[in-house]
């Protein structure tokens, strides 16, 4: 005679709880993947025609001349010539009056 002891058995809704929260893991895990890989082709991703240095831009930089001013209401620089007014506060330029 054998001593068997009956364990309790999973019930078919607890066996397809367990079903789902593993394949939930699983699609979570593939989708993490799929993410990952999204990315990286991305990152990798070279556009035609774009400019590939890795110095950054150089410009030059120069200050107000003479011959310029800064407009009180845009605030950029503008060659005498587009000089509309003086205002209250300050000169402001013809596409600013």
């Amino acid at each position: 005679m054998s001593n068997h002891q009956a364990s309790p058995r999973m019930g078919d809704e607890d066996q397809a709880q367990q079903e789902l929260q593993a394949l939930k893991l699983v699609h979570a895990q593939n989708n993490d993947a799929a993410i990952a890989a999204r990315l990286e082709i991305a990152e990798n991703l070279e556009l035609p025609g774009a400019d590939h240095h890795d110095d950054g831009l150089a410009l030059d930089i120069l200050p107000k001349q003479l011959d310029e001013f800064t407009c009180s209401k845009c605030f950029l620089v503008h060659h005498r010539s587009q000089l509309d007014h003086e205002g209250v506060h300050g000169p402001v330029c013809t596409d600013c009056s």
